[in-house]
């Protein structure tokens, strides 16, 4: 009788590495390792591709997911200024829909019928797995090791030890960090205790702000929301992201240290890096403020909150994330033009606007010469609009409701 096969999201950490061992000796399974490219960065996938297969597992699959996950994600996230919070860019939220459609259709290519991840039990990201699997393909049994079996860090390094796992454990480092692309995540250790300031070694995709540099000025243009040139020259969204958190970076843009409500019912402090984000959505929000009719703008600031939400919560596979996607898709539309920003000390500032489908009008706008805006409109406009209010007011007035 074949093993049962259990399909693993494997990042190459202690965690996953030590959760092959455990799944093949505790449910007799093979295992089947996945690990996705999402512009991470750090070691080498095909380093950690090996490391899957040194650590017991039958197969290793490595997945490069940049152009999709920029494009079917961060691109969404950006049109929609995703900010759970009003502040963090849903970075890692962001990642789990994807990385649990990879798991699913390598479950159906390897005839698994288990899939596995490395969460623990207190974080989002079990939830982001859990129910992004179910949505994809409900007959698949899912399993957390770490979460399931107790395993403390401690536990994770003496199997590790016990086994020879070639995997080489840091013991004194106290961060848990996930990063991507469209940004990275720091927690636990002494910044658990919310009272302690963050400090310059946490940080990778960031230089300190305060160091005395030259300014960066740059351009970005957009077509219907999607930013489609930096400086003149044509980018992919992959591309304008690196270029971005190159740039931006480099200025000490797009810190963030939040206590943040957790979907679990917790609160948690977590300290964010992302740059090319962070500055993108400010260009963005400017140039929608330029060119989006205002009635669809005000709308829209309550669906990018929903759709902000929605993902953070692990709702992506979800009908309402696809009507909110439609609604933003069309309310991009005519969102175009270029933005110049200047970037300096951890601050990205719009310096300047352009647009032909712009509904700034300077005729209208200005106070001086060449004015065409009818002022002596404005008396019976007000009049109009405050009736319903003035009225409502002596009603109140006369009866004492206003007490």
């Amino acid at each position: 009788m074949a093993k049962k096969r259990v399909v693993l999201a494997y990042s190459g950490g202690l965690d996953t590495s030590v959760a092959i061992g455990w799944i093949s000796r505790d449910l007799d399974a093979e295992v089947i390792c996945v690990a996705a490219d999402v512009g991470q960065g750090g070691e080498d996938m095909n380093v950690i591709k090996q490391r899957a297969l040194d650590c017991g597992a039958v197969e290793s699959i490595v997945l490069d997911l940049k152009e999709e996950f920029a494009n079917d994600y961060c691109l969404p996230a950006l049109k929609a200024n995703a900010l759970y919070m009003d502040r963090y860019p849903v970075v890692s939220s962001l990642s789990r829909p994807l990385i649990s459609k990879a798991l699913v259709e390598a479950a159906h290519k390897h005839n698994a019928s288990v899939v596995g991840h490395g969460c623990t039990g207190k974080g989002n990201d079990q939830v982001r797995f859990e129910v992004s699997i179910s949505a994809l393909d409900p007959s698949l049994e899912i399993i957390a090791p770490v979460r399931d079996s107790g395993m403390t860090r401690d536990k994770a390094i003496t199997f590790a030890e016990e086994h020879n796992l070639p995997i080489n454990v840091n013991k004194k480092s106290p961060y848990s960090i996930d990063q991507n692309v469209w940004g990275r995540a720091v927690e636990t250790g002494f910044l658990e205790d919310i009272w302690n300031g963050p400090i310059e070694d946490i940080y990778a995709y960031t230089e300190d702000p305060s160091t005395p540099r030259p300014n960066d000025e740059i351009l970005i243009t957009f077509k219907d929301g999607v930013p489609v040139a930096i400086d003149g020259q044509d980018v992919s969204m992959l591309q304008a992201i690196e270029i971005m958190n190159k740039r931006a970076g480099a200025q000490g843009i797009g810190r963030i240290d939040m206590v943040e409500d957790r979907l679990v019912g917790i609160k948690s402090r977590e300290v964010y890096e992302a740059p090319g984000a962070i500055a993108l959505i400010t260009a963005h929000q400017e140039l929608s403020n330029v060119t989006m009719e205002r009635e669809i703008a005000r709308y829209k600031r309550g669906v990018e909150q929903r759709w902000s939400e929605l993902v953070y919560d692990g709702l992506w596979f979800t009908p309402l994330r696809r009507a909110l996607d439609r609604f933003i898709d069309s309310a991009e539309a005519g969102v175009s033009g270029d933005i110049r920003m200047n970037m300096h000390a951890g601050k990205a500032v719009v310096t300047g606007r352009r647009s032909e489908e712009s509904l700034y009008s300077f005729d209208l706008a200005t106070y001086d010469t060449g004015d065409t805006f009818d002022q002596s409109m404005a008396k019976g406009f007000i009049e109009i609009f405050g009736m319903t209010t003035v009225l409502s007011a002596a009603r109140d007035r006369k009866f004492k409701h206003d007490k």
